[in-house]
């Protein structure tokens, strides 16, 4: 590889909850180029699945369609760039979503920790959204740093 140059990954799944383990796996097994510890694998997996749960039971509300996962490597700096994509209901305000326990969920089976385990495992979590038109997370983790 040449120094300085990025390596990226794209997988597109259906939103369904049993493809959170996939998505999670198949970053997992992508940052090992890294060299990361079980720790910083264990920390980006969460981060992934909760990114992928809340685009299948929020952004899509357990409705059909699609989630785009990219991943990218910097192995000079020792960066992982994850990005999680919908194009669900998306959130009317994200400052307020971010809020730890805060869940548009109504059957109260949902915490809403997902951001707050996001920025918790991750060194970097953005957000942006529209309504009506997706969701985009963008996380980032520098590893055996």
């Amino acid at each position: 590889m040449e120094k300085g140059k990025k390596e990226t990954m794209r997988l597109e799944i259906e939103s369904l909850s049993k493809n959170e383990e996939f998505a999670r796996v198949v970053v997992a097994v992508f940052m090992s180029r890294l060299d990361p510890t079980l720790e910083e694998i264990d920390d980006v997996k969460t981060a992934v699945s909760e990114a992928v749960t809340n685009a299948v039971i929020h952004g899509y509300q357990n409705r059909e369609g699609k989630i785009i996962v990219e991943a990218e490597v910097e192995k000079e700096e020792k960066m992982l760039t994850v990005i999680v994509c919908d194009n669900g209901i998306g959130i009317g305000d994200v400052k307020k979503a971010m809020e730890p326990m805060y869940t548009s969920d109504t059957t109260g089976e949902r915490s809403g920790m997902g951001f707050s385990f996001m920025e918790a495992f991750m060194d970097e979590v953005e957000v942006d959204s529209e309504p009506e038109k997706g969701t985009v997370v963008k996380m980032k983790k520098r590893i055996g740093g």
